[in-house]
């Protein structure tokens, strides 16, 4: 009990995780399912989506598929992505069992394969 209480006091705030998604170069945020949905696009095409008023907070992020499983093994906060496509989503628990470092870098990954994933003259510069 005293380890999942100290857990969550270095989980990571709505507000530093919203602030790093908007970060990203045209990156928009949008409400298309409810009004508790948050949902970041890049060009149009969804790179993380998350519940505003989770308790712990969560987000689903694209993934590599061999990367999601790999991830999925190493940390038990991070399970297939819920109500997305289990092979190329993951559902990241931010309950502070993982560093910021980390979610940022799945983070820049859910992003880059997005953006990979457009047309050349559709890509942010």
């Amino acid at each position: 009990m005293a380890s999942q209480v100290r857990r969550e006091l270095f989980a990571m705030s709505f507000e530093t995780l919203r602030s790093y998604l908007l970060s990203k170069p045209a990156a928009a945020e949008t409400f298309p399912f409810d009004e508790e949905t948050l949902v970041l696009k890049v060009c149009g095409k969804m790179f993380a989506l998350l519940n505003i008023y989770g308790e712990p907070l969560r987000v689903n992020l694209k993934c590599d598929p061999d990367k999601a499983e790999v991830l999925r093994e190493l940390f038990p906060a991070i399970i297939p992505g819920y109500h997305m496509n289990k092979r190329h989503w993951n559902t990241v628990i931010l309950d502070g069992s993982i560093s910021d470092e980390e979610i940022f870098s799945m983070i820049d990954d859910s992003y880059d394969l997005v953006v990979q994933g457009l047309p050349k003259s559709k890509r942010p510069v």
